[in-house]
Parts: structure tokens; C-alpha cells; sequence
């Protein structure tokens, strides 16, 4: 019993049960445990297993065919006796005879002249004699050929109206003597409207449409009955102008899939077509021109079945159709196939053959963008044309969106065909410190004088917008101009956060959120489609929003009133007009500042107002959510753990001199070799001295930070305060934070700090003059005769007025000092922090450091415009330095005439600079030297 169990199990579930697919199924144990559950029951018995047979099906012998038709009438044709079909047979005949364009009616793939030549060779079909009923029934059921010549003439109306031809004819005759008829192909309007049909379905061949030279033309010889020549090739030249519109747009479709199956019709733009198929051969179509011909070939499609349904009402004849109906039900499709073909002339056509794929792409999506804004400048009744075009550009679009989309979520810059108008350099790698300014090329294109130019990022724009000039107005997508800047922000964040070992992109959960997250081009469209909706508002919630305008106008009704009342002013209807001028306002500014407009003029139009809003609010903010996102990202990471705001901060400490206490032990060991006469030039002697200085306080810079000493033209090493030129400080910033921190940043460092060093040099060689060292002189030379100073001017007197011109000289240059490092130094650099705090992307930051560099250099008065004023500064600290020589020296080493010369000099540079920085702070031309000018003019003693 077991066995058979077991046996009879395996069986059932191996075999199909009605409507279930497969075996050993869910149904299958349901049922056998439905059996189990069965046998427990108290009406279970012994089991025995029985033989089964299984009953072989019956055929049905029955003659339904026979039973259904019973009573019925057949037409067998007028050939009952015609044995049945033979498939065999019929190839055979296929392959031996074919059938000429006169027995069959149907149009063969050859021109009208291919025609005559091969008249003596089509196969007459010969007819059995005693058989006039089938050849009746046949010819009832062909087309009259038309098109061969000396056709028949087929029966019609005798009518007036359907014999206008005839009768303007005689009327020509009897007018004029010199008319002289001529030979015409009669054709039913019925055959006009089929070729009509097939012309703008794409057909190639046809009798009454020709082409030739790439252009379609009408024949002169096609006449229908009820209508002049004059007229009916008046309407047949229209139609041949919008077939050669379809002609163009379906070879440019077949080309760019590739389907072309025959060759262009000789004439037909030979250069342009051999050009276009030697690159077509060479490499495929870039993305751009194939979303482009899938959005017309969309269109196309629900063109043809226009056409077909147009066919089918000709064939079904449950209604009259006539030329002028026909053309008018496609009045809309021909108006749209116009301004496709416009689109497809300008945008693609009319282009040069070797032009760069980008120029191309940039190309097409800006005529597709202006012909929108152009065809919505009508009004409303280009309504339908605006969202046709509207339509195709959504499509046309969609591949510079994916390379955006690629770009700034994932850092790749994927653009095989360089259609893109931002192109990879592949020399640079992503480690390198030139790499956000030279990784990425901009290519602008003029189409004004259709040339190529490609506009590098410099490195206080990388974006390369806002460095284009007055003529490059029309040089790129016109969609993307406004956030150009931040796709590419983005996409160099994106592609240097990949590169970075930092915990901001955590690639384990990144293909989790890429299958989740939606694309850009997907979010456009949902916006796009979220915006057209809005305009379809229920009239409920039009009560509503009336009701409480009606609320809000007499609330602030009441308070207006209130404020009148105040100023003895009773009158409610100035009340009322004060209240709603309010609102309107209010309501203005919470329509129009913002983002958000609603402008749609109706849920299915896309105005020139709209498509730019469109834009604007479905478009642009989930690129700028993205750069704020990959921006931020990037920013996080260089100031958490590359520590940016670190490395600025020891650029200020060593070479703007904020740290003191260690630049002083540096740069004092150098002025005490300078005034024991000592050489200090020597690189081991100046490294060992930063090495000790900073490896006090800042050990972990003491690694970076070096100097080294440029070689000076020896021209310039005319007065003692050049001897500090070449002195040059060096400090190795690694990467990626000498993108913000490079080597011309340091340039403008050096600058700063060489000036400062000649300033530190001056003051100290003021502070260390001692009295001591002009009392014992004077004394030396009290005891012995001296005619030149008892002469002139006694020593006490002398004495006198060196001490006054070292408290000059000492003012001068603690004013310069004070002001160098407070005024411009220290308040500039807290300006600096904050902004770095507040850099939202690293171009910014890039440009926020630039721009405090600038500031310092020529607040510090290094710019060539006011070389002048340096001039005359570094006059009076080389004349610091030659007093502080010569007070040192003692008396007896210089004459009475230097400390003449010296006070006359320091004078005259001190008029001069009081007397040009008052006009400068005057003129509000540099606001900043108002406090120098203000201490220098308080030191000024007038003559």
C-alpha cells in the first residue's frame, strides 16, 4: 500500500492541472493535503487500489463546414471548375512569368520612363476564347493604368461640372488662334489624393509627383476632368512642397539609423550626401541628432496613421472624399511638417560637413530654442506649433542632460562623440595641482561668424561664462547659460570627491542609491509635467481663494481706516482703494519674486514667458540642489580632513608675519648679521635660523617651510634696502590644497613679505640705536680741536638734531608699520576668514583667496599704478638705514652736511607722500590710506 501511495503521489504531482502552468505546484500539495485532511475522517475505509484505463479520444468525423453553410449562396468565381490552390504551384509560376503593370493593376518601383523602354517586354496574359465573363470581372476589379502612356480613358459623368476641363479647353480654342492642344494623362481625383497619400507617406516613385535634382515637381501633363490644369497644378505644386519637406526629414531619419536602403537620387546634394555617409561610415551619429530624428520619427508615425485612416475612408466609400477635404483634415500635420522642416534646414542642414560634433549639437538645440520663443511671439495661434516644438526639444535634449546627470552625480564626463560643450583633457590627471583649471575645456561656438573657438578656464573663473566678451553673445546652449556655472562646479567636485580618500562618498551604498534615485532628465519631465497640471484648478478652489481675497480686503480695510482716523481722515472709500492696492502688491511680489511662477497660459501651451519659467522652476533647481550638494560635500572634506582653513592659516603666520614671536627670531638673527657687518646671505645659515624659529612653536610646519635666495638683477641692488631682494620663502602645500594655495599665490606672498621685511628692517634699525653711542662720541671729540664743528654748529646742537630726525624717522616708520599690519593686514584677513567660512564651492574659495591676495598687494601699494608712492617710501627707509649707519658710526665718521641732506630728503618725501595721499582719500579713489595719510599729516612739521 505504501508503495502504491508513493507511486500514485509522484504521479499527480508530476501531472498539469486545468489552469495551472507546471507541476508540483502550491495547487497540486493543496490538493493532496486536501486528501490527507479526507481520509481521518470517520468514513474512511481500507484502500485498494484498482486498474485505471485510459479512454482514447474520439476524432470528430463531422462535417461542420458542410452543417454552417447549409442554405447558403458561394461565389466560386467565375472559374468553378479552377482546381484547388497549390503553394508549389504557385512559386513555380511566380518564378517563371511576372506580371506587367497592365494586368495587374499594381504599381511597380519604376520611373515613367523606365516605363516606355520596357513596354514590348511585360507579359500580355492571353485569355481563353469563349470566356468574356471572366475578363469582365477582372477588369471590374483592377485600377485602369493611368500611368502608362495612351492609357484608356475612363468613364465619367457627362455633367457640366464634370466636364470643366473640356470646356475651358474649347473656350481657349475659340479665343485664341494660336492655341494648340495637347497631349494629357487623365486621372481621377480618387488617384490624385492616393498619390497625394503615398507622396507624403514617403513614396518615392509615383506618376503624377516627380523627383528630380533632389526636388519633388508635379507633372504638366496630369489633368483631371472637373478642374482646370492652372488649377489643379496650383494645388498639386502645394502638396509637392510639403512631399519634399517629407522627403528630406525621412532620408535625414534613414541616414542617421541607418536604414537608407537605396541610394540618393542623383543631383541631390552630392557633396553634402558623400560627405555626410564618409563620416556616417566612420563613425555613428552622436546622441544629440538620434534623440533628434527619434522625436521626428515619433511624430511621423502618428502622421502616417492620419494617412491611413484617411485610406481606409477612401477605400471603405461610406462618404465622399475630395482633395480639398483631404487637405484639410492635414492642414494641422502640414502646418507642423513646415515648421519641422524649418527647424531641419537651419539647425541641421544648413551646417558644413566637417563641422565638430559640438558645434552641431549646440546648434540644434539652439535653433529649437529660439524657433520656440519665435513661434510663441504670434499668440495664440501658434499654440499648437510651440508644443509640437516644445515636444521635440524635451526629446532632442535628452542626451545633454544624461551627460550632465553622469557628470555631476558620479564625476565621469562621459561624451564619447564630444557633442558636449565642455570637453575632458585626458593630459591632466585628477591629482595634478593644475587640475581645476586646465582638467575641462569650454567650447564656445560663434554662430554669427560660424567659426570654432575654445575658451580655456583661467584660474579666477573657471566656468569660463563671465570671461566671454560682447561679441560672444550667441557662443553656447542657450538653456544652459544660466547654470552653466554650476554644472561645472559640480562636476569637477564630483569627480575630485571620487579621487579623494574621504568619508563624504561611501561607495557600499552607492549602487543602493543609484537604483532609488531618479535622473535628471526623469525629474525634469515630472516637473515639467507637475506644471502644465497646475493650471487646471477646480472652481471650488477658485470660491475659496475669492472668499478669502474678500476676507483679507476688509481686514485690511478696517486697519487703514484706523491709521486715517488718526490723522482726522474719515472717508471708507479711500480706505477700500489703500486696502486693495496693498493686496494687489503683496500679491504681486509673492508671484514674482520668487522661483515658482505660474504664468501658463492654458495646461497644454508652453508660452516664450513660460518655456523660460518652465526652465527656471522644472530645470534649474535640481541642478543648483546637486551643486550645493556635491559643492558642499567637497568644501566639507578639504576643511575637515585635508585641513585648508590650516594651510591658509600658515600662509598668514610666516609670510604676512602674523605669527610674531616666531618670524622675529627668524628675521632679527638676519638684521643683526646686517649691522655687525657680517654676510647672512648663505642658504644654511637662513634655513637653520626658520628651522629653529619655527620648530619651537609650529613643529609640525618645520618640514614644509624653507627660503632660498633668488638671483637679483645687480642693477637694482643701487640702495642699501635692496640688499633684502631675492629672499624668497617657500612652503609645500600638498594636494588637494594647492588648487586654492598654488605657486603664483605664493608669488603674490613674497611680495607682501619681502615689503614687510624692509619695513621690520627699518623699525629695528630705529630701535636699537642706543644715546650712548653719540654722547661718548661727542665727548671724544670735545677734547681735541675739531674747526668744522666748532665752526658750524656746536656737537650738543648737532647732537640735538639727530635725535629729532631719529623721533621722525621713528614716527614715519611706525605709522607705515601700524598701518601695513592692522589696517590693511589684520582687518583684511578677518574679512578673508569670514568669507572662506561662507565659500559655498572651491571656484569660490579659489576666488575669494585671489581676490584677498589682490587686495593685500595693492593695499600695500605694490601695484605699478602707485609705483610712485613706493617709490618714495622705500627713499625714506633706505635713508632709515644710511641715518641708523651713521648715527652708529659715531661723529667724525660723516660731515655736518649729511644730516642737512638727510633732514632736506626726508622732508621732501615726507611733503610728497602727505600731499598725494590727502588728494587720493579727497578723491575717495583709495579710501584705505585715509588713516596712513591722517598719522603721516600729524608728524608734518610746516616750513
Amino acid at each position: 500500500m505504501a508503495d502504491s501511495w508513493m507511486r500514485l503521489t509522484k504521479e499527480f504531482l508530476n501531472s498539469p492541472l486545468p489552469n495551472t502552468e507546471g507541476t508540483m505546484t502550491d495547487i497540486h500539495h493543496s490538493i493532496l493535503a486536501l486528501l490527507l485532511f479526507l481520509s481521518d475522517s470517520p468514513s474512511n475505509t481500507n484502500y485498494s487500489e484498482r486498474p485505471r484505463l485510459k479512454e482514447s479520444e474520439k476524432e470528430d468525423s463531422f462535417d461542420w463546414a458542410k452543417y454552417l453553410m447549409e442554405g447558403e449562396d458561394i461565389d466560386i468565381g467565375p472559374f468553378p471548375d479552377t482546381p484547388e490552390w497549390s503553394e508549389d504551384e504557385s512559386e513555380e509560376e511566380e518564378s517563371q512569368q511576372l506580371l506587367s503593370r497592365e494586368d495587374s493593376g499594381i504599381q511597380v518601383d519604376r520611373t515613367p520612363q523606365e516605363d516606355q523602354e520596357q513596354t514590348s517586354k511585360t507579359v500580355q496574359v492571353t485569355w481563353t476564347v469563349g470566356e468574356p465573363d471572366a475578363r469582365a470581372w477582372l477588369e471590374l476589379q483592377v485600377v485602369t493604368p493611368y500611368w502608362v502612356p495612351h492609357s484608356p480613358r475612363f468613364p465619367h459623368s457627362l455633367h457640366l461640372h464634370s466636364n470643366l476641363l473640356n470646356v475651358w479647353d474649347q473656350h481657349l480654342y475659340n479665343t485664341d488662334p494660336l492655341y494648340l492642344p495637347e497631349e494629357k494623362a487623365f486621372v481621377t481625383e480618387t488617384q490624385v489624393i492616393r498619390e497625394t497619400l503615398w507622396l507624403l507617406s514617403g513614396v518615392k516613385r509615383l506618376f503624377i509627383f516627380q523627383h528630380h535634382d533632389g526636388k519633388v515637381s508635379v507633372r504638366n501633363d496630369v489633368v483631371v476632368t472637373h478642374l482646370t490644369s492652372n488649377c489643379l497644378r496650383s494645388v498639386l505644386e502645394h502638396v509637392a512642397a510639403y512631399g519634399q519637406a517629407v522627403f528630406r526629414l525621412q532620408r535625414f531619419i534613414d541616414e542617421v539609423t541607418g536604414h537608407s536602403a537605396e541610394p540618393c537620387p542623383p543631383g541631390l546634394n552630392s557633396s553634402s550626401s558623400s560627405s555626410s555617409s564618409s563620416r556616417k561610415s566612420s563613425e555613428p551619429p552622436f546622441r544629440t541628432y538620434q534623440a533628434f530624428v527619434w522625436a521626428l520619427y515619433k511624430y511621423f508615425a502618428s502622421f502616417k496613421e492620419e494617412i491611413t485612416a484617411i485610406e481606409r475612408d477612401i477605400i471603405g466609400k461610406d462618404e465622399t472624399v475630395t482633395l480639398s477635404s483631404v487637405l484639410e483634415r492635414l492642414s494641422l500635420h502640414l502646418s507642423q511638417i513646415t515648421v519641422l522642416h524649418r527647424v531641419f534646414c537651419t539647425g541641421v542642414a544648413e551646417v558644413p560637413p566637417a563641422t565638430p560634433n559640438v558645434v552641431r549639437a549646440s546648434h540644434l538645440l539652439n535653433t529649437l530654442y529660439k524657433a520656440i520663443i519665435e513661434y510663441d511671439s504670434v499668440g495664440e495661434a501658434s499654440e499648437q506649433s510651440v508644443a509640437l516644438l516644445f515636444s521635440l526639444w524635451v526629446e532632442t535634449v535628452r542626451p545633454y542632460l544624461e551627460i550632465v546627470d553622469e557628470w555631476i552625480v558620479h564625476g565621469h564626463l562621459f561624451d564619447p562623440a564630444k557633442e558636449f560643450i565642455i570637453q575632458r583633457n585626458k593630459d591632466v590627471p585628477v591629482n595634478h595641482r593644475d587640475f581645476w583649471y586646465a582638467t575641462y575645456t569650454l567650447y564656445s561656438v560663434s554662430e554669427t561668424i560660424e567659426s570654432e573657438e575654445r575658451l580655456s578656464e583661467a584660474a579666477s573663473g573657471s566656468s569660463g561664462g563671465e570671461q566671454s566678451s560682447s561679441s560672444r553673445q550667441h557662443t553656447m546652449v542657450s538653456f544652459l547659460k544660466p547654470v552653466l556655472k554650476q554644472i561645472i562646479m559640480a562636476g569637477k567636485s564630483m569627480q575630485l570627491l571620487k579621487n579623494l580618500d574621504c568619508k563624504e562618498v561611501e561607495p557600499a551604498d552607492s549602487s543602493s542609491r543609484d537604483a532609488e534615485r531618479k535622473s535628471l532628465y526623469t525629474l525634469f519631465l515630472e516637473s515639467v509635467q507637475t506644471r502644465l497640471r497646475r493650471g487646471e484648478e477646480s472652481p471650488m478652489d477658485t470660491v475659496s481663494e475669492q472668499q478669502a481675497t474678500k476676507r483679507s480686503l476688509i481686514k485690511m480695510q478696517s486697519i487703514v481706516a484706523r491709521h486715517l482716523e488718526l490723522d482726522d481722515i474719515h472717508d471708507p472709500l479711500l480706505a477700500i482703494n489703500f486696502a486693495r492696492l496693498y493686496l494687489e502688491q503683496k500679491d504681486f511680489h509673492e508671484k514674482f519674486s520668487g522661483s515658482d511662477v505660474i504664468v501658463d497660459r492654458s495646461s497644454e501651451s508652453v508660452t516664450c514667458q513660460t518655456f523660460e519659467l518652465t526652465l527656471r522652476s522644472c530645470l534649474y533647481p535640481h541642478i543648483e540642489r546637486r551643486y550645493i550638494e556635491c559643492c558642499g560635500n567637497l568644501m566639507r572634506t578639504l576643511k575637515k580632513d585635508y585641513r585648508l582653513l590650516g594651510y591658509l592659516q600658515a600662509m598668514r603666520n610666516y609670510f604676512l608675519l602674523e605669527a610674531g614671536d616666531t618670524m622675529y627670531d627668524f628675521y632679527t638673527a638676519i638684521f643683526d648679521k646686517v649691522l655687525e657687518k657680517e654676510s647672512w646671505q648663505q642658504l644654511a645659515f637662513l634655513n637653520v635660523q626658520l628651522q629653529e624659529a619655527v620648530g619651537q612653536r609650529h613643529p609640525e610646519d618645520s618640514n614644509r617651510l624653507s627660503i632660498f635666495l633668488e638671483t637679483v638683477d645687480p642693477t637694482r641692488k643701487k640702495q642699501p634696502i635692496n640688499n633684502l631682494d631675492g629672499l624668497t620663502l617657500s612652503y609645500k602645500v600638498p594636494w588637494p590644497v594647492d588648487i586654492v594655495i598654488s605657486s603664483e599665490c605664493q608669488k603674490i606672498y613674497n611680495q607682501v613679505f619681502l615689503l614687510l621685511l624692509q619695513i621690520k628692517w627699518a623699525k629695528y634699525s630705529l630701535d636699537t640705536l642706543r644715546f650712548s653711542d653719540l654722547t661718548v662720541a661727542a665727548k671724544i671729540h670735545e677734547g681735541g680741536p675739531s674747526e668744522e664743528y666748532t665752526a658750524k654748529e656746536p656737537i650738543n646742537q648737532q647732537i640735538h638734531r639727530m635725535v629729532l630726525l631719529r623721533v621722525k624717522l621713528m614716527h614715519f616708520v611706525n605709522s607705515l608699520h601700524n598701518y601695513i599690519m592692522t589696517r590693511i593686514l589684520h582687518s583684511t584677513g578677518l574679512e578673508f576668514q569670514h568669507q572662506v567660512q561662507e565659500a559655498k564651492d572651491l571656484d569660490q574659495l579659489i576666488k575669494i583667496h585671489y581676490r584677498y591676495l589682490s587686495t593685500i598687494h595693492d593695499r600695500c601699494l605694490l601695484r605699478e599704478k602707485v609705483s610712485f608712492v613706493k617709490e618714495a617710501i622705500m627713499k625714506v627707509l633706505n635713508l632709515v638705514l644710511i641715518f641708523s649707519d651713521r648715527w652708529q658710526a659715531g661723529f667724525g665718521a660723516w660731515k655736518i652736511e649729511s644730516i642737512d641732506k638727510m633732514e632736506s630728503d626726508f622732508k621732501n618725501c615726507h611733503m610728497f607722500l602727505v600731499t598725494i595721499l590727502n588728494k587720493a582719500v579727497c578723491r575717495g579713489s583709495f579710501p584705505h590710506l585715509e588713516s596712513l595719510a591722517v598719522s603721516l599729516m600729524a608728524g608734518f612739521e610746516q616750513c
